[in-house]
């Protein structure tokens, strides 16, 4: 069998993984770029794309240890503890999205913003760090991919609260006002470990080249102080 390889590489606010929506999906107004190596760099490549809205991205869980995705081995649990649950409770690694899975793939349905001439695709609710590879990019199909009338398993009874998000007077001397929306609807997701929430701690995450440093108090998520990430 061929050992496959990225077709491509995804470019996001995020450099790291901490922060990032845990689903697609989740925070539509967050863009990033699908930039394709140079082979599969070509107008006839997408030829057709236009005339969809989504598309599926296939690709890796590049941040996992070791680099390319934790190597499967049969001392694994094949058990994990899904973040929708609390990180308390467990089911199998096959009834869960958790990134440690024995071919290390994540599949994320991403819309369409806009198909550069370049071959770049600008899209929208990806759930993806910077520099993720991709191993396939296929439309989404209405028809055959929606099932609306589907169970959603113990996503079903467990309830997902938002948090209240208070950002600085300042926020707009960092970001523009896109930037501001899709921030703010990431930590109104509540980025902390469910395993490990702590209302006196603070937390502090990668985003557009900058630090974010918040807290969490009474359901409400407050953002104390933002500094641009200094390039090394």
């Amino acid at each position: 069998m061929k050992e496959i390889e990225p077709i491509a590489y995804f470019r996001s606010p995020f450099t790291t993984k901490f922060g990032i929506p845990r689903q697609s999906g989740l925070v539509s107004e967050l863009r990033g770029r699908i930039v394709f190596e140079p082979k599969f760099s070509s107008e006839d490549a997408l030829r057709g794309l236009e005339g969809f809205d989504y598309v599926w991205l296939i690709w890796g869980f590049s941040a996992n240890e070791p680099v390319g995705g934790k190597k499967w081995n049969e001392d694994d649990s094949l058990m994990v503890r899904p973040p929708r649950l609390g990180g308390n409770e467990r089911v199998g690694v096959f009834a869960s999205r958790s990134s440690y899975r024995p071919n290390g793939l994540g599949l994320s349905s991403v819309r369409i913003v806009n198909i550069g001439k370049d071959g770049v695709i600008e899209v929208s609710g990806a759930d993806l760090m910077d520099g993720t590879p991709i191993y396939d990019v296929k439309p989404y199909l209405p028809y055959a991919d929606a099932h609306i009338e589907a169970r959603g398993g113990y996503t079903d009874s467990s309830i997902w609260q938002s948090l209240d998000v208070e950002l600085p007077g300042n926020i707009g001397n960092f970001f523009n006002h896109d930037e501001i929306k899709a921030l703010s609807e990431v930590l109104a997701q509540d980025p902390r470990p469910h395993y490990h929430k702590d209302n006196q701690k603070d937390y502090c995450f990668d985003f557009q080249k900058h630090a974010i440093t918040f807290c969490v108090q009474n359901k409400k998520l407050l953002v104390t102080k933002i500094e641009p990430i200094q390039s090394k």
